[in-house]
């Protein structure tokens, strides 16, 4: 098992829940996936093993399997050998992908198979998920008839919030316009964020199912450089997917995940009030955690 916390190296950028970005050069970044783990939006203190590895591994299997996931913000992965200046190859190899700087388009985009989590609370209340009337009846962890892209705002605090496809259209067209391109170039890049996420998750999704392994629900981020519109940050892994055994998948409750729900559920039975500090994690809720991703 490998640990790794926290990175060093020359030219960073920020240090988000779990990924340290450092810069290159003009055009390109180094995104390191570290083992740190976060659950209500707040970083525990104790990392799970050999998870930023997962998390980068996972991510570029889909980059270069998927057609769909073309262009995307990916360069290299960066192994023992290539290692760039000034970084620790202990804390770099196997975690560490080398991209393309690209400006993020401010929305998350989100695509449902299955009606749980967020969307299921809000059709509870509503019927709708985003906007979209689904029938009535159906039940928690339904498979849906046709996918869902249920676009999110990008918070860089606290949670991302459902929109609707208009109005993600409207922050898209905003978007290009402080970029220098026109508004209708933002909403072209906006209509093809949702068919290319709707068709990585229709591939992941075919991908996976023989495999015994359901895609219940995905979110992508999309940037852009030179005017095109690429597919970046990670791919279908357990920090930005659900992940179902197949066979312990039945509408109406809610299945095991290989995600970090594990530790969620143990974080639910504490007295925390799911600020910060973090309250400590036993060994045993890591280690079980790290058996799902891995």
């Amino acid at each position: 098992m490998s640990v790794v916390a926290e990175t060093r190296g020359p030219g960073l950028v920020r240090r988000g829940k779990v990924r340290d970005v450092y810069a290159l050069d003009d055009r390109r970044l180094l995104i390191i996936a570290t083992d740190r783990i976060s659950a209500f939006d707040v970083v525990m203190n104790e990392p799970v093993p050999d998870k930023g590895i997962v998390l980068t591994q996972l991510s570029a299997f889909w980059l270069e399997t998927l057609p769909a996931c073309r262009p995307h913000h990916m360069l290299e992965l960066v192994g023992r050998e290539q290692v760039p200046e000034g970084f620790d190859p202990g804390q770099v190899a196997g975690r560490g992908m080398i991209v393309r700087r690209v400006e993020i388009l401010p929305v998350e985009c989100v695509v449902r198979g299955y009606l749980i989590g967020g969307g299921w609370r809000e059709y509870q209340q509503t019927g709708c998920v985003s906007g979209i009337r689904l029938p009535a009846g159906l039940r928690m962890a339904e498979k849906l008839a046709e996918p869902l892209f249920t676009p999110s705002t990008k918070a860089e605090q606290g949670h991302d919030e459902p929109i609707s496809f208009e109005q993600s259209v409207e922050i898209a067209r905003q978007f290009a316009e402080r970029l220098g391109f026109d508004a209708q170039t933002g909403e072209r890049w906006m209509h093809e964020a949702r068919q290319r996420s709707l068709e990585i998750y229709r591939q992941g999704r075919d991908f996976a199912e023989p495999r015994g392994i359901i895609l219940a629900d995905t979110k992508f981020e999309f940037g852009v450089v030179e005017g095109r519109l690429v597919l970046a940050d990670e791919v279908l892994t357990p920090d930005s997917s659900r992940f179902w055994p197949a066979d312990a998948w039945e509408p109406g409750r809610n299945p095991p995940s290989f995600d970090k729900q594990f530790l969620r559920d143990y974080l639910t039975t504490l007295d925390w009030p799911r600020t910060p500090p973090p309250p400590p994690i036993p060994p045993e809720v890591i280690r079980r955690t790290r058996e799902r991703y891995i």
